[in-house]
């Protein structure tokens, strides 16, 4: 399961009229810890931002599960409620956190429910604001098509 972190990066960024102003925005990244949370924003912010900044906080996000569309870059948080069933036959209410992409928030309604009409139980979508998060950082590991199938031809003859 995938942790995400919620890191606020503080740096100089030039405005509408073309002046440097001080900035403090959060991003989200894929880890599995603080220290790798901070290492990836390290190398992602160095390739985006010219001259300084410093992270000035990591913290672990609720945020379950997040679905990008290439045609919108705003974030919406949604909060997803639904019930399961337990051993005793008491239903147990479930809350998760979750954001999409979309250009408005009737939009990311929309695509929360499309993003999850797949899952086995009913659920409700009770609430969905815009985020201030201005981008998500997820992990892509380095493992290309072919080096997944010779490992996978290795584990079978270390099996045989």
């Amino acid at each position: 399961m995938k942790q995400w972190f919620l890191c606020k990066v503080k740096y100089q960024k030039e405005d509408e009229n073309g002046r440097l102003k001080s900035v403090t925005e959060p991003y989200l990244v894929d880890a599995v810890s603080f220290t790798e949370a901070e290492t990836r924003m390290y190398e992602e912010m160095g390739e985006r931002v010219r001259g300084e900044f410093m992270i000035t906080g990591i913290s672990k996000s609720k945020i379950v599960d997040v679905f990008h569309y290439e045609d919108a870059d705003i974030w919406h948080k949604c909060k997803v409620v639904y019930y399961v069933a337990e051993e005793s036959g008491k239903e147990k209410k479930i809350t998760n956190q979750m954001i999409v992409t979309a250009k408005n928030v009737k939009e990311a309604y929309d695509r929360i429910y499309l993003s999850l009409n797949n899952m086995l139980v009913s659920f409700q979508v009770p609430e969905v604001i815009e985020s201030s998060i201005i981008e998500v950082f997820n992990y892509s590991g380095d493992i290309s098509p072919e080096s997944s199938e010779v490992e996978e031809e290795i584990s079978e003859e270390e099996g045989n």
